[in-house]
């Protein structure tokens, strides 16, 4: 199939982004992609494509922006239940710390969840994913966090495999049994609760992880390191275990607190560390002569209503590699929209529009370790796009509330999602 007729097609080609690359989009002018089967075989301007090409089924762009198809690398889409009376308390001034302490928060999730049947938590997390999809969404990642015991965190992986295998969004898994503290351990600091997570939950999730392996070879294992959920001490505790049982590794850190999170990701060879609202100028520099990349959720200080967020430009000046995602979750940002983040990035984190597309693709793709396959427009890669209903791709971060996702190809499938009025 040849794409065709494209106002601007964006590539990312050449990589993950930092530095002065950083938002090189990589564009084609009246552009057109090939695609045989699951996989892009050529790229270039439209007129000499079409000549090249004359047999091939053909898809009119129709002066929209062609584009990598959006990539989220940080969600917790798997929950049951809400927290709209929280966001409520939140508006007459409870914050977050203080409602979790209280017995809510993520706690008030857990018990959803473990309540829920498994057809309920597919059920509420499948509309979810299909709104993810419609707004763009090709590739997410996944955690697990609302059992907090062991049964429950391997169900969530079973619904997490489930969801992947009903499509279209590829899934890639994380573990995150550090997600809080349950309330049958908070009198004891937390630390039994740290030791079953080693002793009992990481090595059930390692067997599911090897029962899975030829669906999901990359899974990521995660923890909150923050005050009121994991100590330092403890965080590395958990992460080291994790990386002995072979997971890849993800950190929450400096969220509300700075505890040292982003240090330990660094040193222990973490994939990403996200949030990093009160990441340090030191840590910056040690973050910017690393591989690990820096995920930034603009949508959670947003909906909580802070004015502190992550120090993007100081993050990118710094050559850090910078991607965006939604954190989707029922507590801080039920987000299903990355064309959202894209534009709350440019008012909030200052990122061009241009930047702020390169994040949420291909740095996004790097962030959960996905880049050589994902994130980009280039022949070899998996024929994820999407067609735009705009010419211009800086629509995307100027408009925000809509939709400007007219078509999804996923894996050389076409999902057309326009609708006549």
């Amino acid at each position: 199939m040849l794409i065709h007729s494209a106002s601007q097609l964006l590539t990312l080609t050449g990589g993950p982004q930092r530095g002065q690359r950083f938002g090189r989009l990589g564009m084609i002018e009246n552009g057109a992609v090939l695609i045989q089967g699951e996989t892009i075989r050529a790229i270039g301007p439209t007129p000499p494509m079409l000549e090249a090409y004359p047999h091939e089924e053909r898809l009119d762009a129709e002066n929209g922006v062609v584009m990598p198809g959006l990539v989220d690398p940080h969600t917790h889409l798997v929950w049951a239940g809400d927290r709209a009376a929280e966001f409520e308390m939140r508006l007459q001034g409870k914050t977050y710390l203080e409602i979790l302490q209280a017995g809510g928060g993520i706690l008030n999730t857990v018990r959803a969840t473990r309540s829920a049947s498994d057809d309920t938590l597919f059920s509420e997390s499948r509309s979810r994913l299909k709104t993810l999809f419609r707004n763009g969404t090709t590739t997410a990642e996944v955690k697990t966090g609302y059992g907090l015991d062991t049964p429950t965190e391997i169900r969530q992986l079973e619904i997490i495999d489930r969801l992947n295998r009903a499509g279209p969004v590829e899934i890639i898994p994380t573990f995150l049994g550090a997600h809080a503290i349950p309330e049958e351990y908070r009198r004891e600091n937390g630390q039994a609760y740290v030791e079953l997570i080693c002793r009992e939950m990481l090595p059930a999730a390692d067997v599911w992880k090897t029962q899975h392996r030829s669906t999901f070879p990359l899974i990521f294992a995660d923890v909150f390191c923050e005050e009121g959920a994991f100590s330092l001490k403890q965080s590395r505790q958990i992460l080291e275990t994790a990386k002995k049982f072979g997971f890849s590794l993800k950190i929450h850190a400096d969220e509300f607190n700075n505890l040292g999170g982003v240090q330990l990701a660094i040193e222990l060879g973490a994939v990403s560390a996200d949030h990093l609202v009160k990441i340090s100028t030191a840590e910056i520099a040690m973050l910017a002569s690393s591989t690990t990349a820096a995920v930034l959720l603009p949508a959670t200080p947003f909906s909580l209503g802070e004015k502190e967020h992550a120090p993007a430009r100081e993050l990118i000046e710094s050559g850090c590699l910078v991607a965006l995602a939604s954190d989707i979750n029922p507590g801080t940002a039920w987000c299903e929209s990355m064309q959202f983040i894209i534009a709350l990035a440019c008012r909030t984190l200052h990122l061009t529009p241009a930047e702020a597309v390169a994040a949420a693709t291909i740095n996004a793709a790097a962030a959960i370790g996905q880049e050589a396959r994902i994130g980009s427009i280039e022949t070899g890669k998996q024929a994820d796009l999407l067609i735009l209903s705009v010419s211009d791709y800086r629509h995307l971060a100027y408009r925000f509330g809509g939709n400007l996702v007219k078509t999804v190809i996923k894996k050389g499938k076409v999902f057309d999602f326009r609708e006549d009025c």
